[in-house]
């Protein structure tokens, strides 16, 4: 068998700060499980409970059910914003999303990430900024450290790894193969 220039049991997540003590992490995962991503938790409830645990939550936000957010405490929502079914943010680090964003159904944020120089494979996490008038598409993914300009649209099922200008369009790219008849 080859060897692994990894060692994961060497593993000692240097440099992330999950923010809260161990208490508070269990009972947001608690309410989380129970209340927030229920369908049947209405919104002004579901908001409610994301800043008794320490979100920034402007007003008429609509977060949806199956709405998965890592941790609150890192979380900074504008006015006027809808966060989609199951859509996934993976905040490790802060997202901040501005006014007037939409984050689509089944969208990740994820501001997580590993060195993949590091034999041990340490976080390499980053923030992630949505500016104002954002839309961020069906199944769409923005990776760490991204900053996505104010108007601009991520595409459903486009992938972003890099800082998006304002006003710009982010599509995935399309299929390659040819499209032909099954026999």
């Amino acid at each position: 068998m080859k060897s692994s220039t990894r060692n994961l049991a060497g593993f000692t997540g240097a440099g992330y700060d999950k923010g809260r003590p161990k208490a508070i992490q269990a009972l947001w995962l608690l309410a989380s499980t129970l209340l927030c991503d229920r369908i049947w938790c209405p919104p002004k409830l579901r908001v409610a409970i994301l800043r008794l645990f320490g979100a920034s939550i402007g007003d008429n936000v609509l977060i949806r059910h199956n709405v998965r957010i890592h941790w609150p405490w890192k979380l900074s929502v504008g006015n006027n914003v809808w966060i989609g079914v199951d859509a996934w943010l993976l905040n490790l680090e802060k997202i901040t999303i501005g006014s007037d964003v939409c984050i689509s159904q089944g969208a990740f944020l994820c501001t997580g990430s590993h060195d993949a120089n590091s034999p041990t494979f340490e976080f390499d996490n980053a923030e992630i900024v949505l500016d104002d008038g954002v839309w961020i598409a069906a199944k769409a993914t923005v990776l760490r450290g991204v900053t996505i300009g104010a108007n601009a649209v991520v595409g459903a099922t486009a992938l972003v790894h890099k800082d998006v200008p304002e006003n710009m369009r982010v599509l995935a790219a399309p299929a390659t193969t040819s499209v032909r008849r099954m026999r």
